[in-house]
């Protein structure tokens, strides 16, 4: 029987999908795997076992089965190098954690927060959680909904936080609200108020309009906010006026005919109509009239345009003259121009938001869907829009003909602007920021986002697509001098089960590689491993005793919310931290004596099945009685040990091929005779189901095993006509893989 041998040097393709066992002709192929499960990929090629997880709170959450998506969801809060914070949201309720640099820097949980600084319950439900933007810059975390009003979460202290209503800045008068404001009824329709200052001013709409909800919202009219306090039919409201419903017009917006009482005035966009009554004040004598002919009550004669209109002085003008002074017009006549206020329980709430440039960016609410807006320049609760000078709010559309929906924006080379149908991007330029005159919305790719914040990683922005079945990576190619948005998960799809969250790690659990994690809604986790100078990018699935929840990363530290069986048939919520020094997951070490491990109760309950490991030797599988475990029967010397649920590492090769003279050896019968294992700092390992496990050259127990690198062979049998090869271990200790080499028979 003729043999070859066949080499897999790396696994840098990671696991691919079962549709690919024929592209024996394709360069992936001998990089990839058929399963690669509880592995890191690494850049050299190989894989290594991932850590395990300590185990640092258990939260009062039980886990709902019947609910969806999200119920426990943790996100970072970074105040600094050495103060840093997980924050987990769930149902009207925050809990905080610091990692406490008094204590090793270690999870530590310092409050739970139900309502916020007025008195008022927390708005997340179940269902919303999942949904929750936030930004994050110094001591303030902003959150938004869509259904919910905009919330702050303030670090008050080292170890306190409160959350606070998000209030836009007033005026220095405090009559104005620098709030966003739009045109939310139709094409010509007016409002007139029956006075121009104080309360209880009757508002009337020349078409139906009002309805009991806008109690309580402000509307904006010639430069002041009116609250609407009652609504007395769709024509008809009341409303408390803050000011005086006037404008300051430009300097010198007056002009004169010789011989003629009228006036022409320039007000932009005044929206007035003929007959109108207005009160002019401030204005200054011009062409022969004095302000006092000018000044006072006077009626609009004629409208010329939409700028422009006429008034009657209450004398004639002697002199063609352009002047005036800086004059004021006060009117509560029936006008087009006037607008309602964007964010309310009405017309709903911004879904995401960012900071960019300096600025403060909300978009995405209910009312406007595609709908963009950005503070000032370095003044984050203020977004009047002014006279659209460089520094002063920005408001823009992402319409481009499809009703978007604003999902996420992500700060990165540009503003990246992430919808529910589409892709766009806000333009930044190398010489200027964003401006009023110069911001646009452009639409890039087709695909649309999921509710999974897009994160940038290795020179690109990751989103899950909105049908959950797909992961892109938006970035900018200098060929087509555009967006693109490639789907990475093309060779795996079968890993991407609809993602309820992403978290990313660069260089951290010990490891120079960048890694990008996205939680399925199964409980795995899809781990995405990129080195784009190297072209070299693959994927790996992680699995675990129950299910992983969330997942977020703080700095270098990665952290999960799984759920978890306690031994008692109760599944409930607990914080872990993925740690190099665990060797299973739910993990921590316990300390006895004489082979008797006690304390388990903070995280098993009696009858958990459990495995326990001391330093570098498996002691085997127990069940928790009495909050402890006694392995006595097999170490009665154990002072200490690692208790926790193992998870198994598996990697299985794709059917093994060969080339020889007459062919590839694709379809016909054949058997691998021999693995040879390339090996680094490995405890034990099995090759379809037979087990090394070192053990010491002078096999004394009593010393700790040494891990074993270098060339290990092993022998297997069968005859298949797809010969594939299953990497795992039986015991949770060290594994890690650099390749390996196939002697195949045919």
């Amino acid at each position: 029987m003729a043999r070859i041998r066949v080499p897999l040097t790396s696994f840098d393709f990671g696991e691919v999908s079962p549709s690919l066992t024929s592209r024996t002709d394709a360069a992936v192929y001998t990089h990839a795997a058929a399963r690669i499960r509880n592995f890191f990929i690494k850049s050299e090629g190989g894989v290594e076992k991932r850590s395990g997880t300590r185990n640092w709170y258990t939260f009062n959450n039980t886990y709902s089965a019947s609910a969806e998506d999200l119920q426990v969801r943790i996100e970072p809060f970074i105040f600094s190098d050495d103060e840093r914070y997980i924050v987990a949201f769930s149902a009207a309720e925050i809990d905080v954690f610091i990692l406490d640099p008094s204590n090793s820097f270690n999870p530590k949980h310092i409050q739970n927060i139900t309502q916020d600084t007025a008195g008022t319950a927390l708005p997340f439900t179940q269902a919303r959680v999942i949904e929750i933007q936030y930004a994050q810059q110094a001591d303030v975390m902003f959150l938004c909904h869509q259904l919910n009003p905009i919330l702050k979460l303030v670090r008050t202290g080292l170890e306190t936080f409160q959350v606070e209503p998000f209030e836009f800045e007033t005026s220095t008068d405090g009559n104005l609200i620098h709030q966003p404001y739009f045109n939310f009824q139709n094409n010509g329709v007016t409002l007139a108020s029956s006075a121009t200052s104080g309360n209880g001013a009757t508002l009337t709409a020349s078409a139906s309009y009002f309805i009991a909800g806008h109690v309580g919202i402000k509307l904006r009219m010639h430069g002041a906010d009116l609250t609407i306090t009652a609504v007395t039919n769709g024509t008809t409201a009341t409303a408390n006026i803050s000011g005086t419903i006037r404008q300051q017009l430009d300097i010198n917006a007056l002009e004169t005919v010789s011989g003629s009482d009228r006036v022409l005035v320039t007000h932009a966009l005044h929206g007035l109509a003929p007959n109108a009554s207005i009160t002019i004040d401030r204005a200054s004598g011009i062409g022969g009239l004095s302000s006092g002919n000018i000044n006072g009550s006077r009626t609009v004669a004629a409208v010329i345009n939409e700028n422009v209109y006429e008034i009657t002085a209450a004398a004639s003008a002697t002199t063609t003259a352009v002047g005036g002074g800086s004059p004021r017009i006060a009117t509560g006549a029936a006008t087009t121009q006037w607008e309602e206020q964007s964010y309310s329980s009405l017309r709903g709430y911004p879904s995401c938001v960012t900071f960019h440039e300096g600025r403060l960016w909300f978009a995405g609410s209910l009312g406007q869907r595609s709908n963009i807006w950005a503070s000032r320049s370095n003044n984050y609760f203020n977004f009047n829009l002014g006279d659209g000078e460089d520094d002063e709010s920005i408001d823009l559309s992402a319409n481009v003909g499809s009703f978007d929906q604003i999902r996420h924006m992500v700060s990165n080379r540009d503003l990246q602007v992430f919808t529910s149908d589409s892709e766009f991007y806000v333009p930044s330029f190398s010489n200027a920021p964003v401006t009023p005159s110069t911001a646009q919305v452009k639409r890039q790719t087709p695909f649309g986002s999921s509710f999974v914040k897009p994160a940038p990683f290795d020179g690109a922005t990751l989103f899950v697509q909105k049908t959950e079945s797909a992961v892109r990576e938006y970035i900018f190619s200098d060929t087509e001098g555009a967006y693109v948005s490639t789907n990475i998960s093309t060779l795996s799809p079968h890993l991407i089960r609809n993602p309820t969250q992403q978290a990313l790690i660069k260089g951290a659990l010990n490891k120079p590689e960048s890694y990008a994690f996205y939680v399925n809604d199964d409980g795995t986790i899809a781990v995405f491993y990129s080195l784009r100078s190297e072209k070299k990018a693959g994927w790996a699935l992680w699995d675990t005793n129950g299910k992983f929840h969330s997942l977020c990363s703080v700095g270098e530290r990665l952290f999960t919310v799984a759920v978890r069986d306690d031994g008692a048939s109760t599944n409930k919520f607990y914080l872990e931290e993925f740690n190099n020094s665990m060797p299973m997951d739910h993990c921590n070490l316990y300390t006895g004596s004489s082979g008797v491990l006690t304390g388990l109760d903070s995280d098993f309950a009696n009858g958990a099945a459990v495995k326990v490991v001391s330093g570098t030797d498996y002691l085997g599988s127990y069940t928790v009685g009495s909050a402890e475990v006694d392995v006595s029967a097999v170490d009665a010397t154990v002072t200490s040990a690692y208790v926790g649920y193992a998870f198994v590492p598996e990697l299985k090769t794709l059917p093994i091929d060969g080339a020889i003279s007459t062919g590839p050896l694709t379809g016909k019968q054949r058997r691998i005779t021999s693995v040879v294992l390339d090996l680094f700092g490995t405890l034990a390992v099995s090759v379809d189901g037979t087990d090394m496990i070192v053990r010491n050259v002078t096999d004394d127990f009593a010393l700790d095993r040494t891990a074993f690198t270098g060339k290990k062979e092993f022998f297997v049998l069968g005859f298949s006509r797809d010969p594939q090869v299953t990497i795992s271990q039986s015991v949770p200790l060290d594994l890690q893989l650099n390749g390996m080499v196939m002697e195949l028979a045919y």
